[in-house]
């Protein structure tokens, strides 16, 4: 098909301040491009980075916002230079639209790492227009930045894996932590902590799930198969346990001492810091050198990750444990989020919310 040069007016549900309460917002999107892909929104998972950004946690968010950088749906028309796609595709989208092509993440496929970056949403896109997520009947979305869809993968449950998924598979692919046979720690049982759980079992390795309390430890060991639970605050199990981790994934999004878990790793072992935090975090020196162990981080993951992540998930009958919510609760939900009242995460049915009647 050719090049869509009318603006079409769609309805999504929007933070129109810090408050973060949503509600229905109208708005047009950008024409489409030569390059670009309409997209008719399915469905969309709720990601705890929505949670801090409709209520300016980081300082940096514009209103009104349309969230949601989770999202499925199907490909209605195509620009016409458009060669990946056509119209009745099942794709994805997840938290990147635009970066600038040129730098040298771009020229290497890691374009989430440029520094022109343009955000699924709270961002301005190059034709000087807001960018609008996912809590929305359509998007409008550069071909680069769209995924397809295996086939045999629920749209639903693939949702969260746009951001969760590659959140975890991303990582654990640049740093070399794909070979079967490695003690893996997840620190934190949520959207992200429950995806790492399944894909590092997936790749082979011993699973420690790690948290501040006893209660998840049922989910933990009989729902996602972790091998082994570890309360933090018991010295005793963290002593046992200590210099037993190759890596541990933090998935933590609020302010947590360090030192705990670097204990835990074992010589030139890694701290994969995940969470959003927007407090600075502490440990002592000789905790890193004594074992030369590392603190790093890693954020989202590439359009090509994404690809290699959605057929590794096919391949090994992986999926998200979700929550299916209509719009009309999408409050309620982030609400759930913010107190962790959720297993594991909110899914968004868009379309069949109906939310452009």
């Amino acid at each position: 098909m050719g090049s869509i040069e009318a603006e079409r007016t769609v309805t999504g549900w929007a933070a129109k301040d810090a408050s973060g309460i949503l509600s229905p917002y109208t708005y047009t999107l950008r024409n489409t491009g030569p390059e670009d892909v309409y997209i008719k929104v399915h469905c969309c998972g709720i990601c705890h980075t929505d949670l801090h950004q409709v209520k300016n946690d980081l300082g940096m968010s514009n209103y009104p916002m349309v969230p949601g950088h989770e999202v499925v749906g199907e490909v209605v028309e195509v620009g016409s230079d458009v060669s990946k796609f056509r119209a009745g595709d099942i794709v994805g989208v997840g938290a990147l639209v635009g970066c600038c092509k040129s730098c040298h993440p771009c020229k290497a496929d890691i374009e989430q790492y440029c520094n022109k970056k343009i955000w699924s949403y709270n961002d301005v896109y190059t034709d000087g227009k807001p960018t609008q997520g996912g809590f929305a009947s359509a998007m409008v979305v550069e071909q680069k930045f769209v995924v397809k869809i295996p086939e045999g993968l629920e749209p639903e449950q693939v949702a969260p894996l746009l951001c969760a998924g590659v959140t975890i598979y991303s990582p654990l692919n640049h740093f070399g932590l794909k070979q079967s046979g490695l003690r893996g720690g997840i620190l934190g049982l949520g959207g992200v902590g429950h995806m790492g759980v399944k894909i590092a079992k997936a790749m082979g390795h011993h699973v420690t799930v790690i948290s501040s309390s006893d209660k998840k430890r049922e989910e933990a060991l009989e729902h996602l198969k972790a091998d082994q639970y570890l309360v933090s605050s018991d010295a005793t199990q963290m002593q046992e346990a200590a210099d037993s981790l190759d890596y541990i994934i933090d998935t933590v999004p609020v302010f947590h001492p360090l030192e705990p878990y670097l204990s835990l790793l074992k010589l030139d072992g890694k701290l994969i810091l995940m969470g959003v935090i927007n407090t600075p975090l502490q440990f002592l020196t000789p905790m890193v050198m004594l074992g030369r162990k590392s603190i790093t981080g890693s954020f989202v993951g590439s359009i090509k990750e994404t690809e290699e992540m959605l057929e590794f998930c096919k391949e090994k009958g992986l999926n998200s444990m979700i929550e299916v919510v209509k719009m009309d609760y999408v409050n309620k939900a982030f609400e759930r989020l913010e107190k962790n009242d959720v297993r594991y995460r909110f899914v968004v049915d868009v379309a069949g919310s109906k939310i452009d009647e």
